[in-house]
């Protein structure tokens, strides 16, 4: 059945997208119901009839909507991708994935840069697919993947899941918490390292990134000292890769997650997602 070869592929491609699970999931129904009305038989490439379609339908959305984010409260960071652990040990086996810093990273792309990273790099097309998917020229494809690798150099190395690149500063971050000590975890960060928070004006963040380790040593003790981290937090995949999810009271109240080591093994990236309608998808499954 089309729908079933090909529902996850569609869904991956609308989420790294629009970086939203209810958007994504819209973008990927939408392409198969128009299939309902073409003539399939005359469709000589199903996979590539509905890459293009889902793509053109998340660059249609994305201009239609770009007010949204431009009005959005704080710093708007993807829906994360959550699979909780039920133990430290336990192991997930999953397809090649991005990891939730480049999924950042992408979100800052123009829409049809993101296109042509996502069909190039992670779905290994050639670019005469991509001219055709994006209906523009051979050429432009190329020279728009020339200055995006540039451009991201330094963080295509990380682009593909590893399984374990970010368990270091989760272990570290855990010993913060359970000992109020965050001096241990601080040195784990570059100087400038940046804190970003996402609440959506919905809860209590930081309305701008946090640059700077003092700055976000003062911030994460600051929040400490509140409560902010009282509850239950547990180790949990987060696009693949390990990260925390904080639960308080039965309902999911954070996901934090970092970006990837460097070299040195520090880490430039912090994200808090706290909105409640980004963890709406855990709270469902918490409470299934």
């Amino acid at each position: 059945m089309i729908y079933l070869e090909y529902k996850r592929l569609l869904f991956s491609i609308a989420y790294r997208m629009l970086g939203t699970k209810s958007d994504a999931e819209d973008m990927m129904q939408d392409t198969f119901v128009a299939l309902q009305s073409a003539k399939v038989d005359e469709i000589l490439n199903m996979k590539a009839y509905l890459v293009k379609g889902v793509t053109n339908r998340c660059l249609n959305y994305l201009k239609s909507h770009r007010h949204q984010r431009e009005v959005y409260t704080g710093p708007w960071l993807p829906e994360p991708d959550i699979e909780v652990m039920q133990t430290p040990e336990e192991k997930v086996v999953r397809d090649e994935t991005l990891s939730y810093a480049l999924l950042v990273m992408l979100q800052q792309l123009s829409p049809v840069e993101r296109a042509v990273f996502l069909l190039r790099e992670v779905l290994d097309y050639d670019y005469a697919q991509i001219a055709d998917i994006l209906e523009k020229s051979e050429v432009s494809c190329r020279k728009m993947m020339s200055r995006l690798k540039q451009k991201m150099k330094p963080d295509l190395s990380k682009a593909i899941w590893d399984g374990q690149g970010t368990a270091p500063f989760v272990n570290a971050f855990l010993r913060a918490v359970h000992t109020g000590d965050f001096d241990p975890f601080v040195r784990m960060l570059v100087e400038q390292a940046t804190l970003v928070s996402d609440g959506g004006g919905k809860v209590r963040s930081a309305i701008h990134p946090i640059a700077g380790k003092a700055r976000i040593q003062a911030f994460l003790e600051g929040i400490y000292g509140k409560g902010a981290f009282a509850g239950d937090l547990r180790q949990a995949h987060v696009n693949g890769e390990p990260g925390l999810l904080l639960i308080r009271n039965g309902e999911a109240k954070s996901v934090i997650c970092f970006g990837a080591a460097d070299e040195a093994g520090t880490i430039q990236s912090i994200y808090f997602i706290s909105n409640p309608d980004k963890l709406e998808a855990i709270a469902d499954a918490l409470n299934a």
